[in-house]
């Protein structure tokens, strides 16, 4: 299928990443705009999409990744999030054909984008933040969120057959033991799920920088709660 829509303004670059594809060095790139505001977010600028961010059009990124394509594997489109941009379908097609891999991050709330996506086969691995239990969504997430639009994204990347794995940034107030035992139940059999360390260094509400981070033995406790639900099961950003 061909998308006529293919422009995907990019506000932001990491040339190499060895961390955010899994088995694979990627370029990371950036989208301005998120329908979120999760409070404890460290992005503010991509989400509310800053004036003051570079702006880099899909004609000067394309060409900035054929000059990489003998050093990445791959580009994970980040954000933000990236499938609010009506050009991503057709952003990720132009990629594909370059013999580039294609990750994208999501926050699960446009499972009709990622049906597109995985239908057309233009991504080849998904991650997404699962931001807590469905019945306190709202809270994490800082928005109005229809608990069954995550949870159909949660399907079709479990049933797409496409590389996946879910997230959740652990912060304390906001999650706890029990909150993991419940989004440990909502991905169940996913092939991974990553514990993610709170930051408080930025964060979009300025009240979660006073907010201490779980100690080490929390987050192995999580672990031990999420491991029997999928197939591996790490922590990051420790």
């Amino acid at each position: 299928m061909t998308f006529e829509v293919t422009l995907l303004i990019i506000k932001g670059v990491q040339k190499t990443s060895l961390i955010d594809y899994p088995g694979n060095i990627c370029s990371v790139l950036f989208v301005g705009g998120c329908n979120f505001r999760c409070p404890y977010c460290h992005n503010s600028e991509l989400v509310f999409d800053s004036p003051e961010l570079p702006v880099m059009f899909t004609d000067e990124i394309l060409n900035f990744l054929e000059s990489r394509k003998n050093f990445i594997d791959g580009v994970c489109i980040s954000g933000g999030e990236p499938t609010v941009h009506r050009g991503l379908p057709g952003f990720c097609g132009r990629v594909k054909k370059m013999g580039l891999l294609v990750k994208v991050d999501t926050n699960g709330s446009n499972p009709g984008m990622l049906k597109m996506l995985i239908e057309n086969k233009l991504v080849d691995y998904i991650a997404m933040d699962v931001k807590g239990p469905l019945a306190t969504y709202e809270n994490t997430a800082g928005a109005n969120v229809d608990p069954d639009t995550i949870r159909s994204s949660i399907g079709l990347i479990m049933e797409s057959g496409v590389d996946h794995e879910f997230r959740t940034t652990v912060v304390p107030g906001l999650i706890d033991a029990d909150d993991m035992r419940k989004i440990a139940q909502l991905v169940k059999g996913a092939r991974r799920f990553a514990i993610q360390q709170f930051s408080n260094g930025s964060t979009l509400d300025t009240s979660f920088q006073s907010v201490e981070p779980y100690p080490e033995d929390r987050l192995e406790e999580f672990r031990e709660i999420v491991k029997p639900f999928v197939g591996s099961c790490e922590i990051r950003g420790t």
